[in-house]
């Protein structure tokens, strides 16, 4: 007669994975760690995959290109955009009235700030500040890509547009107070 085997304790450590295991062919995805959905305590942690194909900048902050405040910065100029963009749109004649279509929304109060604080973003950053900014976190283009709209395919461009688009995500990070700005040394006058 065989034995039957012992059934082991449950250990909490070996918890079920729950990343994807088949991912396609031409996927791009990152590690991230997340709030548990499921999680019996608050605040406990699991790891998840996270699509890269078409977010730059996530993509540049899975590679550690940019630091977290430049990445929140980034994120909350994004979220900006999509608040004001959702605005009043114009009336489309050329589309048939619909009984019982519904008026246009009007514009609330967050909308507005997020215009507010877009205009201000835009005369920190300038006009090529700004193109390059909405570039690469409204349209997701990648820097190759803004040299060759331009007309700028040297490396030596790409590294500049790179650079400068670091730099706006600096200013991005200090204007919605994710970073602190640089303290510049003052010095002492002579006595």
């Amino acid at each position: 007669m065989a034995r039957r085997k012992r059934r082991k304790p449950h250990d909490p450590s070996k918890a079920y994975d729950r990343r994807a295991q088949d991912l396609p062919l031409n996927a791009e995805v990152a590690t991230v760690e997340i709030d548990d959905p499921m999680a019996l305590e608050p605040g406990d942690k699991i790891v998840a995959l996270r699509s890269t194909r078409s977010d730059p900048l996530a993509k540049l902050h899975s590679r550690q290109q940019i630091d977290e405040a430049q990445y929140r910065g980034g994120r909350a100029f994004q979220n900006d955009w999509e608040k004001a963009e959702r605005g009043p749109r114009a009336v489309d004649t050329t589309r048939e009235r619909v009984d019982g279509e519904q008026a246009r929304e009007p514009i609330t109060e967050g909308q507005r700030r997020a215009v507010v604080r877009l205009n201000r973003i835009e005369h920190e950053l300038g006009a090529d500040g700004t193109a390059l900014v909405h570039d690469v976190l409204i349209l997701g283009m990648t820097i190759q890509q803004i040299g060759e709209r331009r007309g700028l395919i040297t490396q030596r461009w790409r590294d500049y547009f790179a650079r400068r688009f670091g730099e706006c995500l600096d200013r991005l990070a200090q204007f919605y107070g994710f970073a602190a700005p640089a303290r510049i040394p003052v010095k002492s006058l002579p006595r």
